[in-house]
């Protein structure tokens, strides 16, 4: 019963999984000097879904989505510059504030 619960919500986590506008996806993805064929690889897709969702064609489903934002926020954390020079920086980096 409560592994049903444990389920759900993590199912609810992983379709909330934020993603970089497609411009930034690109741009940390090329920062880390990585191919579209690695990520793809890496993935589980086809080379032309990461080509879909670096050009704004399409958004991965899960469970890609996850896999996809929690690379693209790896990137965006060893590669900073790459997610501001491109104008965004992926919601889940945003620094929260410091309590007072």
């Amino acid at each position: 019963m409560a592994q049903d619960v444990f389920e759900r919500v993590d199912a609810l986590v992983a379709r909330s999984a934020g993603l970089p506008p497609p411009h930034v996806r690109a741009r940390l993805r090329q920062a880390g000097r990585l191919t579209q064929a690695e990520v793809a690889e890496a993935l589980g897709v086809h080379r032309v879904q990461v080509v879909r969702w670096e050009g704004g064609k399409a958004e991965p489903r899960q469970p890609h989505r996850l896999l996809y934002a929690r690379l693209l926020c790896g990137l965006a954390e060893k590669y900073p510059e790459a997610a501001c020079q491109a104008g965004a920086v992926p919601a889940a980096l945003d620094p929260a504030p410091d309590p007072p």
